[in-house]
């Protein structure tokens, strides 16, 4: 046990309350995955009923391109922030971020929710003002925490929170200048996998091997070495080459490199012993989209796929997939939970994993588009609300007791 969760667990009372306030904002995890995940649905749902009704969303700043920001940079920066604002005091020893100035990042969160929801209100411009405030408060203050606590190789990954700031001022001067996003989407799906290809990679043979270890296995999986440092180097000009030149076959041939790394490194760490345990072994499905994304990537270079089914193979595949699994294992580790996966818990992976696969067949089928656009969302819909429903009271009650696991 850490030192931020001694301090969070004697701060609690039975009342639910903590001296910082409800137990809601004693932790990062909370309230954003609380809110991310709402938002999820609820943006989601809006999204869908706006494509068969007349229903106004995003207004002067357009339907479509509302939908993708809110997916992006929405949902899933709320979930980055619940996260890191949960990892953070782990890597450096400190006490997390909680209480009022917890609040204040969560409010400053659904403001933007609010104001690009209806940005005609305030206008278009200050609204944009406004939703754009979040990442760049989020990276100071995750970087000043780093700093405080000089871990200095954890940096890192705050340039890809930082990517994913400029990526989000880069599509609002797109949306407003140009019409729509032309290449600020594509730089945030990359700041994301960027932090999964990091992060994960350093979480999947760690989680992998305490699993294998206390199931009394000794087959453990290859620790970080120098081939994950080459993986992840061949990442950065293949996702920077889709960035800027997403038709080219150069850009296919870098992805294809990238894709057989990737697809290597994670047979290193031997998912296929986890099966038992799919708290575990999602973790290792979900990476394996990042090799699927790259694959597509490669696909829509060499015109095989449509860029719009690519871009969903790796936002709702890699990226999605991958944050549910980190939400449900790090919601039932802190609220002292047992570290091992629900029936319902596996509906929940189990509905973004079709909705992942489901949601790319639109551009190969546009004659059923109507279909496959309502069945991804219902699914989307179906696995964040699962979340909610079985996880939703963990968050805003005080954690229990550790229970081994």
């Amino acid at each position: 046990m850490t030192l931020s969760q001694e301090a969070i667990d004697k701060i609690q009372d039975p009342r639910g309350l903590s001296r910082f306030g409800p137990i809601l904002f004693s932790y990062g995890f909370r309230p954003f995955f609380l809110g991310g995940a709402s938002w999820a649905c609820v943006s989601m749902i809006l999204w869908i009923a706006s494509l068969s009704t007349d229903i106004g969303i995003g207004g002067g700043y357009g339907a479509r391109a509302w939908h993708a920001h809110e997916m992006l940079f929405g949902f899933g920066s709320a979930i980055v922030a619940g996260f890191l604002l949960t990892a953070t005091p782990n890597w450096t020893g400190r006490l997390p971020i909680s209480g009022p100035p917890l609040m204040l990042l969560f409010l400053l969160w659904a403001a933007g929710r609010l104001a690009l929801l209806f940005p005609d209100t305030l206008g278009v411009v200050p609204s944009v003002m406004i939703e754009a405030a979040f990442l760049p408060v989020m990276t100071i203050v995750c970087v000043r925490e780093i700093i405080a606590g000089r871990k200095w190789a954890d940096l890192k990954v705050m340039a890809g929170l930082g990517a994913l700031a400029l990526a989000n001022l880069c599509f609002h001067y797109e949306v407003i200048a140009e019409g729509g996003p032309v290449h600020a989407g594509r730089l945030a799906v990359s700041a994301y996998l960027m932090m999964i290809i990091v992060v994960g990679g350093r979480m999947l043979p760690s989680f992998t091997r305490n699993w294998l270890a206390k199931a009394g296995k000794t087959s453990f999986p290859t620790p970080h070495n120098q081939y994950d440092a080459t993986a992840i180097l061949a990442s950065l000009p293949a996702l920077a080459l889709w960035i800027m030149l997403p038709d080219e076959r150069i850009t296919g041939a870098a992805a294809l490199a990238a894709a057989a790394l990737h697809a290597a490194r994670l047979i290193r760490w031997k998912g296929w012993t986890t099966g038992r345990e799919p708290l575990v072994s999602v973790l290792h499905l979900a990476y394996a989209f990042i090799p699927l994304g790259f694959l597509a990537i490669a696909a829509t270079a060499f015109d095989v796929l449509d860029p719009v089914s690519s871009l969903h193979v790796l936002t709702v595949g890699s990226v999605a997939t991958m944050m549910l699994a980190v939400m449900t294992r790090a919601t039932r580790g802190h609220t002292g939970r047992a570290l091992t996966a629900s029936r319902m818990t596996c509906l929940s992976y189990a509905a973004l994993f079709v909705c992942a696969f489901i949601r790319p067949l639109a551009g190969l089928f546009p004659d059923q588009l109507s279909l496959i656009y309502a069945a991804a969302g219902m699914l989307w819909v179906g696995g964040f609300g699962l979340y909610l429903w079985e996880y939703g009271p963990m968050l805003v009650n005080r954690r229990r007791q550790s229970i081994g696991g």
